[in-house]
């Protein structure tokens, strides 16, 4: 699929500038990332164990078998990260009463207290983070990226 010209110099061309943007989107992505652990360790937490907690945070109880693809983990990882997590009292599993093989975890007291303290301060960093962009420029990354990772989705299958 040739978009800048059949000419092998144009093929030259599209890849290179293809393998540029790859470089450039993972340097950024990679930066901003850093923010984001720097600050979630600064509370005590692995990233999986913060990504957990939000995700319960802001969804309400979940599924065990969810967490995983909710938050891009391996199902043994999951297991992990909530062992830990309920013997640290910051989550419950709960057996689901309508399905004896679900079982669902939900944040504990102690779980939920600690999230909203320290969610407010990691929003607040992921901000200082992108804030290189105006929120035009946001909103146009936003939609751009969408839709590179929509096609590169496609293009899987």
């Amino acid at each position: 699929m040739c978009r800048g010209g059949c000419t092998v110099a144009g093929l030259e061309q599209e890849t290179e500038q293809a393998l540029h943007l790859y470089r450039v989107f993972s340097r950024a992505f990679r930066s901003v990332t850093e923010h984001s652990l720097r600050d979630i360790k600064s509370h005590g937490l692995h990233p999986t164990e913060f990504s957990v907690l939000e995700l319960l945070y802001h969804k309400g109880p979940q599924p065990l078998q969810q967490i995983g693809a909710s938050i891009l983990l391996a199902s043994g990882s999951v297991t992990y990260v909530i062992d830990k997590l309920e013997q640290n009292g910051m989550i419950n599993r709960q057996p689901c009463p309508h399905d004896r093989r679900v079982t669902h975890a939900e944040l504990t007291e102690k779980g939920r207290s600690l999230i909203e303290q320290i969610f407010p301060v990691h929003a607040q960093a992921l901000r200082l983070a992108v804030s290189g962009l105006s929120a035009a420029e946001k909103e146009q990354a936003i939609m751009l990226l969408r839709k590179l990772g929509m096609e590169a989705a496609k293009l899987l299958k």
